[in-house]
């Protein structure tokens, strides 16, 4: 073994070059680089759009490592047993990459780590995917925050380090390893007819991921605060999807709204707590990780929420058809895009908990399966936020009501014309592409009669505070 032995660096979810300390740190050895994508059973585990959506983000990598003269290398099965064989294969005597921390990731890779590192091998993680390790932030009696305002305080002002450049060379070894085919894995099988209309609406890749953030931070941002709630206008930076992946990093983000303050931008303030909003999720998953499946607030685990999916009103928020046309159109817009508003979730997963008294685990279940920006610790602390069971000071009065609420943030029915074709002379070009996105077993068609609400605004709003204030803990 010597310092010219191959490096395997074992990307997940980061793909990009750039903002990229692992990565970077590797290719500054010198030594010669095998980058690789390990389709595991966590892969598998994913739900059929972000499992599609991670099909096209492992193409546009791929292609960008060809273009540094560098190849994305794709291995199925076990990761511990993929990375020995890669070893033997390779002679490669380092594997890094990047940390995740959600519980199943961390015992994964804490067992990779030191099995690999039994053998002498030098198996070394490092940070990227977010801008403060979890254990770095803590209340003054060295606790986790349970709470964003005092978490937020406690991390605005932070040194955060600028973002690495993509490297100038990858060092390639003097020969490759042979690679699976991405279109043998079929990612996208699960997406069936809805890939081809979600498709219009993304692009993948890390080159798309910075020039939709400098597009946001040229325009956009400086009406953020103000419009940031409205689902009828373009005001938000939509790069969720990126960050999901990795294809962007955060230190590149944080440092593109701290120039557009810095310039005066009047949303750069909020478009920054956003971001740490998205840290804090991170910061309850790694601290308590039972946030992903069970209720963040044990005393809830007696709520007489439903559970039956099977249930007509379960079955009528998943199609859009509660008749709650805030509601349905956001739900439609899913199905259409991959990507959900962030006030429109809120108002959707309240309607659901709330209005029809589910529990959020059906709701962040079916996100989970339908959102191409799909990420555990964010859905699952957005959907306990709303349900009453996650971090929040006063949770069971905050009803959002959906008439209000599209009365408010969509005003002139755009948004919702935009994606409910039921009863337009003229439906626009979104609101048919919803038919073909579902199921055709849903049997649903744009000359349907739109339904009645299947709970009204009043009386869901009145039943959640009635089971809410005689709740039985």
């Amino acid at each position: 073994m010597s310092d010219s032995n191959p490096i395997l660096f074992w990307f997940r979810r980061d793909l990009r070059l750039s903002d990229h300390p692992g990565f970077a740190a590797a290719c500054a050895t010198k030594r010669p680089v095998i980058p690789i994508f390990i389709h595991d059973g966590q892969v598998d585990a994913l739900g059929a759009a972000p499992k599609w959506r991670l099909g096209l983000g492992l193409a546009a990598f791929a292609a960008r490592l060809d273009e540094k003269g560098s190849r994305l290398i794709l291995r199925r099965g076990n990761a511990l047993e993929t990375l020995r064989a890669l070893v033997a294969e390779t002679g490669a005597t380092a594997i890094w990459w990047s940390r995740a921390y959600d519980p199943d990731a961390i015992a994964r890779d804490s067992e990779i780590k030191q099995s690999l590192g039994q053998t002498g091998l030098d198996a070394r993680s490092f940070a990227g995917h977010l801008l403060f390790e979890p254990w770095t932030v803590s209340t003054g009696e060295g606790k986790p925050y349970r709470v964003y305002s005092p978490f937020w305080r406690a991390v605005k002002s932070r040194d955060v380090a600028a973002p690495d450049r993509a490297p100038a060379q990858i060092p390639a070894p003097e020969s490759w390893p042979q690679s699976d085919k991405l279109e043998d894995w079929r990612l996208g099988a699960a997406m069936n007819r809805g890939a081809e209309v979600v498709r219009a609406h993304v692009s993948p890749g890390e080159e798309a991921a910075l020039d939709r953030l400098y597009r946001f931070c040229g325009g956009a941002i400086e009406t953020y605060k103000n419009d940031r709630n409205r689902p009828d206008l373009d005001a938000t930076s939509n790069l969720s999807e990126y960050l999901s992946l990795g294809e962007i990093g955060p230190r590149r983000i944080w440092q593109a709204g701290l120039r557009a303050r810095e310039e005066g931008a009047s949303g750069a303030e909020h478009f920054l707590k956003e971001l740490v909003w998205r840290e804090f999720a991170y910061h309850l998953m790694y601290h308590t990780p039972e946030l992903l499946n069970r209720n963040w607030r044990p005393d809830w685990d007696g709520f007489p929420w439903k559970t039956d999916e099977r249930a007509a009103e379960i079955k009528a928020w998943k199609r859009g058809r509660t008749g709650m046309a805030f509601v349905d159109a956001a739900m439609r817009e899913m199905y259409g895009t991959g990507r959900m508003h962030n006030r429109a979730r809120m108002v959707v997963a309240s309607y659901l908990t709330k209005h029809l008294m589910t529990h959020w685990k059906v709701g962040m279940d079916w996100f989970e399966d339908c959102l191409v920006d799909w990420d555990p610790a964010s859905n699952a602390m957005g959907w306990q936020w709303v349900a009453g069971s996650g971090p929040d000071a006063a949770p069971y009065f905050r009803v959002f009501n959906p008439e209000t609420q599209a009365e408010k943030f969509d005003p002139d029915g755009t948004y919702r014309r935009r994606w409910i074709a039921e009863g337009q002379a003229d439906p626009t070009k979104t609101a048919l592409s919803y038919f073909d996105a579902i199921p055709r077993s849903w049997a649903m068609s744009p000359g349907d009669d739109y339904p009645a609400p299947i709970v009204s605004a009043r009386d869901g709003r009145a039943a959640a505070l009635n089971a809410y204030e005689n709740r039985d803990f």
